[in-house]
């Protein structure tokens, strides 16, 4: 049996396609202005016997074909589980928001928490950022720097940008200023995680995990290894196919 997740997410649409037997198929597409035609495209040109939607947008699929969808923090928990089974917690910073989610020995979901009234320490505000600093957003977490100590009060892009400039004009290197919004960010994520309660391991999830100066800062942070897979971004995906070939 063929399974497949799609995740529809902000910027993206993540793909995943399982056959026994077979390596996995893993596709990630801009989400753009209108995400319909490329869950259509991706759904016929890798067809699936069963098939379900997680992500922002999946009630879109819903109401389209009819797809039956699973919750983020699902479809997150079941993929960290399957490529690392010892995993306690899941931090998953996606472009529009942040998810601390807490597993049961077995895996079952007992505890979370959600931002995602405003972009604040999301991705969406990670990327805002790297243009007001001139960096790209992939690149952004290789031009940290420690040294001096600086704080970026706000989480709110707007103001943020504010400040930004205003260190800018008082001759702060943006190194430094990048590094005291990364360090920004993991004191909001921290703070939602505490709040669900830190089991061991600590995975990291979606695109942010990408970003080697958030993965180092987190684990300074939460004093604890923090793990992330290859493609941090296609866990939701993953484990939502997964989950469409449970019972």
């Amino acid at each position: 049996m063929t399974l497949a997740g799609i995740d529809i997410g902000s910027r993206y649409i993540k793909y995943a396609l399982l056959e026994n037997g077979e390596p996995p198929v893993l596709v990630r597409r801009e989400t753009g202005y209108d995400p319909l035609p490329t869950c259509r495209a991706l759904m016929e040109e890798m067809r699936a016997d069963r098939i379900l939607a997680t992500g922002y947008g999946r009630h879109l699929l819903e109401e389209d074909k009819g797809i039956s969808t699973i919750t983020e923090i699902r479809a997150v928990a079941k993929g960290a589980r399957h490529f690392f089974p010892s995993c306690g917690t899941v931090i998953d910073i996606g472009g529009q928001d942040t998810k601390v989610v807490q597993l049961a020995p077995g895996g079952t979901v007992t505890n979370f928490e959600m931002n995602d009234r405003c972009a604040a320490g999301t991705g969406r505000f990670l990327e805002m950022m790297a243009h007001a600093l001139g960096y790209s957003i992939d690149t952004f977490g290789l031009h940290c720097e420690d040294g001096e100590q600086i704080a970026v009060n706000s989480l709110c892009a707007v103001f943020a940008e504010s400040e930004v400039i205003s260190l800018i004009t008082k001759g702060i290197r943006r190194e430094i200023i990048a590094t005291a919004l990364h360090r920004s960010i993991v004191t909001r994520v921290t703070s939602l995680a505490k709040r669900v309660g830190i089991r061991d391991d600590v995975v990291f999830a979606g695109g942010c995990a990408k970003n080697p100066c958030l993965t180092r800062l987190l684990a300074q942070r939460l004093n604890k290894p923090v793990l992330t897979h290859q493609m941090p971004d296609m866990l939701s995906a993953y484990g939502a196919a997964l989950c469409a070939g449970d019972p």
